[in-house]
């Protein structure tokens, strides 16, 4: 169905009227009246602009209204693409530099080198283009459109972005919980216990699954998420386990079912696993079979399977109990969840909403996502408006089979409908990422920016704006002390809402692949799934490409050739040999995408893209130098060539790309030149030049980076020679410093203007062990959360410096002199206190009593353990209290007595998941280690355990597969070898986790 697809016509209308608008800024002026044709199109633009809130409405349910708008699309790419092609043609003739004027301005003195044959050409045809265009724009007047008073666009509420570590209230839920875990805990008696929620779509099966999968039940299991989709693949769901239930971060890649099997078989047997597959559609017998017979494959074991499925069927098939049928909430709930989202309770008119409001929630069918939407949608709303929701011509509108569904995507049209113009177009396109995907937020909008849909600042906004509607989600990661270390902002799309995205850009996106649409030629957008081959239909208006699961097909120096009207190209997933010569035709081309290129050589044509702002060759490590006129492309603002080991050199050119604002080069290992160049990309606002080890000594011109929030130089040759820091002093503006290094650091003093960093967040000196002090500006960086001065041995009264920083969440004081922490500093996750140098026991158990009575929200604990004086017991004993989920611990040599690691109860911190324990090679003891560690019994629940420099006669028997049904991953280093070797091969046997031993 495609009754939404004339909704795109308003925002395309505005996108195309500004560009004409800046054309006749320009003051261009051709043959035969050519700026008088631009001045005519914007006329006939405007005439019809006013209307177009009428017609899009109109079009959902009248067919003629919905052809217009689709003729008056087409135009208006049409005449796009006619004003970015007459660009691309008079580029090459620079003399004065179009970035030293405005383009326009530049276009009107060059206009006269122009020969006469192009400027006919182009006139004539501008002339016919602006005749069709009015011939389109005349016809609204059959249609008898009048403007509308509601023509302007609406208010849209946005949402912080502290909602992603946020979720809205879940409403009516809890008793379905309850009664899921009943059944699954009355019922696990086998080895594998499978249990299906099955209902509509957007009833909230996923967030019930959610709700089970992290409660508290499971605690002792291993657990597993996949996301199963519409395309049912056996061996990714396979090897999806397999990645999870491995070493964290290794992926798993078997192309054979034997394998994938062989290798579940060992990670299953005799443990705890709770695996959830979300979103089932697949209903063959065989192929589920397939699935059951895999995931039962381990012996001994305890696995539970939580499926989410739409269909009753596939529920009934898969479940080994009764499959649980989700019910919609009750109308109540879902006006309680409207309420919510609206602000009702605040608004003056709610008493004569209330009735009005109550219809519309009948109308969520018992969604919490329609409510959701819905709700956010009103709440900028009048009551006439709230009337106009309630009777929309939308609800009487059918789109699928099942009428409940049809219902809830009803309620997110509406929604949609009710968008700004400019955020219909941002939403639509998000249909262009297959169902499920993790989407990058910073890559989303600097797509967006290249289409011409935002620009960088409004695109923050848009986001939050599409949070606030429900339309894209925060993909929420597990708790992590990393967070404030580079993290990335990763979205995703509900399904129905997905579904939505695809009905508005139903005739203007190709996707091919299992279930995609093949047939026409006119698309702007395309998700294809093979680069292996030449596009095999009409691709000139294509304007977007993006390759899909193409990881181990190689591209094809065809694969995009004729897409001449590409902006956006990304080619992240696809096995680059070499980037084609034919890259040089795109001329329209914003953003590439097109990481691990496999060559020596990138080709000369990519400096004639003069349009390209985004580019990202990340990984590309046989690159051996860029062309020498990358500097022609000017208008570049992001390059990432991290990884990009074998480039020696920055040519001069590099010099001219002075409008960038991110630049990546970091583990470019050989690279040189880059100081020289500084100075004139004055607009860089991110600059990472990590473990850059041959780019010489730190430049003055460094300071003049005065818009930089992002710096990392850790581990490059720029901290080799600086002693005083000073030439940082001047960026103020930075939110993330790095400038850890380890041995070779020279940095002894920082800029006393440190303190003036007041958006400062993220600041690492660790390695710095020559700075002997800090800034006495220093607790004036209110705004610090992380901040690493691990082994800055020579720095004192660090407490002081501390003081005042009550925003610091990871805090890592390893090797460092610290005495005390202060009273202030309490909202710590991460906190590293090893190694101290300090003799004063009494000092560093005060220093523990500090963190086991303040510090509440402690998840990681590196701590190492000194003795008493005299009898009295070590600092071991102060942490009986304390329940993280990290705990490091070293020097256990100086444990003084079996009591005090009966004391500390490892086994009752059932947060507990990463372990270290660590004895100094060599060290005298005072508990045997074999008798002190069979009292150092871990909870079941752990994940991890390093055991280092450990000789005792034999490991404990808690050392047990039985006994750790969690451990994933188990180290052992610095150990008597034989004894090490006969653990490592009891695990290895088993294949229950990753061993590592050294």
């Amino acid at each position: 169905m495609a009754e939404l697809g004339g909704m795109l016509a308003a925002a395309i209308l505005k996108v195309v009227s500004d560009q004409i608008g800046s054309a006749i800024g320009g003051q261009i002026t051709l043959q035969k009246n050519f700026d008088k044709d631009p001045r005519k199109m914007k006329m006939a633009l405007e005439s019809v602009e006013a209307l177009l809130k009428v017609a899009e409405r109109r079009s959902i349910t009248d067919e003629p209204t919905l052809l217009w708008l689709k003729r008056l699309k087409d135009a208006m790419y049409a005449i796009s693409d006619m004003i970015d092609d007459f660009e691309a043609d008079t580029e090459p003739i620079t003399q004065p530099s179009p970035r030293k004027l405005s383009f326009k301005k530049y276009l009107a003195i060059m206009i006269p080198c122009i020969t006469v044959v192009p400027k006919i050409t182009m006139a004539n045809k501008m002339e016919k283009m602006r005749e069709d265009l009015e011939v389109i724009t005349d016809q609204h007047k059959k249609f008898r459109l009048t403007e509308g008073t509601s023509a302007n666009e609406p208010k849209v509420t946005d949402i912080r972005e502290t909602s992603s570590i946020m979720e809205t209230q879940i409403v009516g839920r809890t008793e379905e919980k309850e009664e899921i875990l009943s059944s699954l805990f009355d019922s696990m008696t086998e080895e594998i216990t499978v249990l299906s929620i099955y209902g509509i779509a957007g009833l909230g099966k996923t967030t019930l699954a959610k709700m089970i999968y992290n409660n508290t039940q499971f605690k002792e299991y291993s657990q597993v998420w996949v996301y199963v989709s519409q395309i049912f693949d056996l061996k990714k769901i396979g090897n999806s386990i397999i990645s999870q239930l491995s070493e964290k971060g290794k992926e798993s890649d078997y192309a054979g079912m034997e394998m994938i099997h062989k290798s579940l078989q060992k990670l299953l047997a005799d443990k705890k696993i709770l695996i959830v597959l979300d979103d089932l559609w697949e209903g063959d017998e065989f192929h589920l079979q397939s699935l059951m017979d895999m995931l039962r494959v381990g012996k001994g074991g305890n696995v539970v399977v939580i499926v989410t499925t739409r269909d009753e069927d596939i529920a009934k098939k898969i479940s080994t109990i009764k499959p649980y049928k989700l019910a919609p909430l009750t109308d109540d709930i879902c006006w309680s969840i409207i309420k919510q989202k609206s602000l009702f309770e605040s608004r003056v008119d709610k008493e004569q909403l209330e009735k009005i409001g109550k219809v519309i929630a009948m109308k969520c069918a018992g969604v919490a996502l329609a409510a959701k939407s819905l709700g956010h949608m009103l709440q900028s709303m009048k009551f006439g408006e709230w009337e106009s929701v309630r009777d929309s011509d939308i609800w009487n509108v059918s789109s699928l089979k099942d009428a409940s569904s049809s219902q809830v995507l009803a309620s997110l049209k509406l929604s949609y409908s009710v968008m700004p113009s400019y955020l219909k177009l941002c939403f639509a396109y998000c249909a262009i990422f297959p169902k499920g995907h993790k989407i990058i937020k910073d890559d989303l909008i600097r797509q967006w920016v290249s289409l011409g849909f935002s620009t960088w600042q409004l695109g923050e906004r848009y986001i939050s704006q599409l949070l606030g509607f429900s339309f894209l989600e925060h993909l929420k990661s597990p708790s992590t002390i990393k967070l404030y270390d580079e993290d990335i902002t990763l979205l995703t799309m509900h399904d129905l809402v997905h579904d939505l995205a695809r009905l508005v850009m139903d005739d203007e996106i190709l996707v091919v692949g299992k279930g995609g649409n093949t047939e026409g030629s006119w698309y702007h957008y395309a998700l294809l799934d093979d680069c292996s081959k030449p596009l095999g239909f009409e691709s000139s208006k294509i304007r977007a490409l993006r390759f899909m699961d193409c990881d181990k097909i190689e591209l094809h120096h065809a694969a995009f050739s004729s897409a001449k009207s590409l902006r956006v190209l990304d080619l992240s997933e696809c096995i680059i040999h070499k980037l084609p010569d034919s890259i040089g035709v795109l001329r329209q081309l914003r953003y590439l995408n097109a990481p691990r290129v496999q060559d020596a050589l990138i080709p000369n044509d990519i400096s004639t893209l003069s349009k390209l702002m985004y580019l990202n060759l990340h990984g590309s490590s046989k690159i051996l130098a860029l062309p020498e006129s990358i500097g022609k492309i000017e208008g570049l603002a992001y390059l990432d060539l991290s990884g990009c080991s074998e480039i020696a050199k920055l040519l001069e050119s590099f010099g001219r790309l002075k409008e960038l604002v991110h630049l990546d080069l970091s583990n470019c290992s050989c690279i040189g030149g880059i100081s020289e160049f500084l100075g004139s990309l004055t607009k860089l606002k991110y600059l990472n030049l990590s473990h850059c080890q041959k780019i010489g000594e730190m430049p003055e011109a460094l300071g003049a980076l005065s818009k930089l929030e992002y710096l990392n130089l850790s581990f490059s040759s720029y901290l080799e020679s600086c002693q005083e820091a000073e030439v940082l002093g001047t960026l103020n503006k930075l939110e993330y410093l790095n400038l850890s290094s380890l041995g070779k650091c020279r940095l002894q003093k920082l800029p006393e203007a440190l303190g003036t960093f007041i958006q400062l967040k993220y600041l690492s000196l660790s390695g710095c062990e020559r700075m002997s002090e800090l800034p006495r500006s220093f607790p004036s960086l209110k705004n610090l959360v992380h901040l690493d001065l691990s082994y800055c041995r020579s720095i004192d009264c660090l407490d002081e410096a501390l003081d005042g920083l009550s925003n610091l969440q990871h805090l890592n004081l390893q090797g460092t002199c610290t005495k005390l922490l202060p009273q202030n500093v309490t909202k710590l996750r991460y906190l590293n206190v090893s190694r101290l140098v300090t003799r004063d026991e009494g000092t560093l158990d005060s220093l523990i009593n500090y963190i086991c009575s303040n510090l509440s929200n402690l998840e990681h604990l590196d701590l190492s353990i000194i003795p008493g004086d005299g009898h009295s017991s070590s600092n071991l004993v102060l942490l009986q209290h304390i329940d993280p989920v990290e705990l490091k611990l070293t020097g256990l040599e100086n444990v003084k007595s079996v009591e005090e690691a009966q004391r500390i109860n490892l086994m009752g911190k059932k947060k507990l998941e990463d372990l270290k324990l660590e004895w100094t090679p060599d060290a005298e003891r005072f508990v045997d280690h074999k008798i002190l560690m069979e009292n150092l019994v871990p909870p079941s629940t752990l994940m991890k355990l390093e055991i280092c420099g450990y000789s005792g006669v034999s490991f404990p028997t808690w050392l047990a597969l039985d006994q750790l049904p969690n451990l994933e991953h188990l180290v052992l280093r610095h150990g008597k070898p034989g004894r090490v070797d006969h653990v490592t091969l009891q695990w290895r046997a088993a294949r229950a986790c990753t061993v590592e031993n050294s």
